[in-house]
């Protein structure tokens, strides 16, 4: 038996990947999953990258990476227009890109390229792939069911059906049917029609590609898969939880306070929600003081993340009312970032308030950590309705930003009945994640399929 894995290994070997992430935080830390699951596979691994938002190669010395210009001026680096912000990524790296990959392919004749693998919103590559004759992958970041929404809104906008306000707001998706058109993704841009280009550009390019990648897991999104296979045509590698293969990761682009997990040490067993809303998302103050407030009056033990620039216009907690810490007698910790696998593995974290970003849903799932939801743009209001309604492993916050409804729905979720039936079903899913990547489970049947095609 280990001498037929080492002949496989050996196969591997002189066989290099070159992966290409988006350089968003949501979207490097996949992607440096699935480098280390492939070079853990015998992979060689050459990460292209941005010089915005640049990975530490010191933290991957197994990989080469490779940086290349991005021409984004500093007054461009916005995320309060990421789609922007992307189409001018997508305008600025194509020759620098391109340039790159051409002196890799003359570099590796002893270790040949099998593939280029490519975040899904890097559209311009699959041009590149096909003009130097290599076989490219898209990684979708994103889950199954928000890649089946954007298409859904592609084809109400093309039929000219979006302008629905008021009560419709509250219709079905005929395309989606747990999804209603308020879930449908929304992000903030200053031209709407360049958001429907790249999405269209997004889909036309990933039916082009030699296959798609997904975050995922049959347990979780079965059907949906199945309906992304019909949609792209093209083999789909269901191969998620990434983070399953590999206790954490370091691709975070900001410091971790480990008093984190020292405060949590000396807290009871699951009495802890845990507050995170992730990378990019901004807030005004009196959404933040709602948040305070309701956390303040729910009497829960709380770990709060506040990102610097968290809040418009604050360096950080500025905003809270004076002695507000002082008047939660230990009862609450506040930290700027914090490990946030560490952090939901925890045993005295009983919960998780997020914006239902992917991979803080996926993470949450995969500790068995029931969620509150509040989701913001793109996908997270598709996550969020998936969380709350269809896998039944959270409570969404309909209302958005308001003290009483945050305080009840926390109380809930760690303090009566209905919150221990989103835990037992969420951690029935949590086995369901750790069977699907063992030997014979779904997800690794999947990472099979997608190394025979490679070889």
């Amino acid at each position: 038996m280990e001498n037929s894995t080492e002949t496989k290994l050996q196969q591997r070997m002189g066989r290099r990947l070159v992966l290409f992430p988006l350089p968003f935080q949501g979207h490097l830390n996949p992607m440096l999953q699935l480098a280390n699951i492939m070079h853990a596979r015998g992979f060689s691994i050459t990460i292209i990258h941005t010089h915005f938002n640049s990975p530490n190669p010191s933290n991957y010395p197994h990989f080469t990476f490779h940086s290349i210009p991005d021409g984004l001026l500093e007054s461009q680096v916005s995320f309060s227009d990421a789609i922007a912000l992307i189409g001018l990524l997508n305008i600025n790296c194509v020759a620098p890109f391109q340039d790159c990959l051409s002196r890799l392919l003359l570099q590796t004749s002893e270790e040949p390229v099998a593939c280029l693998v490519t975040d899904y919103l890097w559209h311009f590559t699959q041009a590149v792939a096909n003009s130097l004759k290599l076989s490219r992958i898209v990684l979708r970041t994103n889950s199954a069911a928000s890649s089946l929404a954007f298409a859904a809104l592609l084809s109400l906008h093309e039929r000219g059906c979006l302008s629905i306000k008021g009560p419709q707001l509250e219709s079905p998706v005929p395309e989606i049917p747990p999804l209603k058109v308020k879930d449908l993704p929304k992000i903030n841009t200053r031209d709407e029609e360049v958001f429907y280009q790249q999405i269209a550009s997004a889909f036309r390019e990933g039916r082009a590609s030699s296959g798609i990648i997904c975050n995922s897991f049959e347990g979780l999104e079965e059907s949906e898969l199945s309906r992304l296979h019909e949609h792209f045509r093209v083999p789909i590698f269901a191969i998620g939880p990434f983070q399953k293969y590999f206790s954490s990761s370091s691709s975070s682009l900001l410091a971790h306070d480990q008093s984190s997990i020292t405060w949590l040490d000396k807290q009871a067993h699951r009495s802890v929600i845990y507050v995170s809303f992730g990378s990019i998302v901004e807030m005004d103050e009196t959404e933040f003081l709602e948040m305070a407030f309701g956390l303040a009056n729910s009497e829960q033990p709380f770990l709060w993340v506040v990102r610097p620039g968290l809040v418009r216009g604050s360096e950080w907690l500025e905003s809270l009312p004076k002695g507000f810490l002082e008047m939660m007698s230990g009862r609450g910790h506040i930290v700027k970032w914090a490990s946030q696998q560490e952090v939901l593995a925890h045993p005295a974290t009983g919960g998780f308030w997020t914006h239902c970003g992917w991979n803080s849903t996926l993470e949450s799932i995969c500790e068995g950590v029931p969620m509150i939801c509040l989701p913001g743009f793109g996908d997270q209001r598709v996550n969020a309705r998936y969380a709350s309604e269809v896998w039944k492993v959270g409570f969404l916050l309909e209302n958005g930003w308001e003290r009483g409804e945050i305080e009840r729905t926390i109380r809930r979720l760690m303090a009566e009945e209905e919150g221990q039936e989103r835990r037992r079903r969420v951690m029935h899913l949590k086995e369901m994640v750790n069977l699907s990547v063992k030997p014979g489970g779904s997800s690794h049947r999947s990472l099979e399929r997608f190394v025979a095609q490679l070889l």
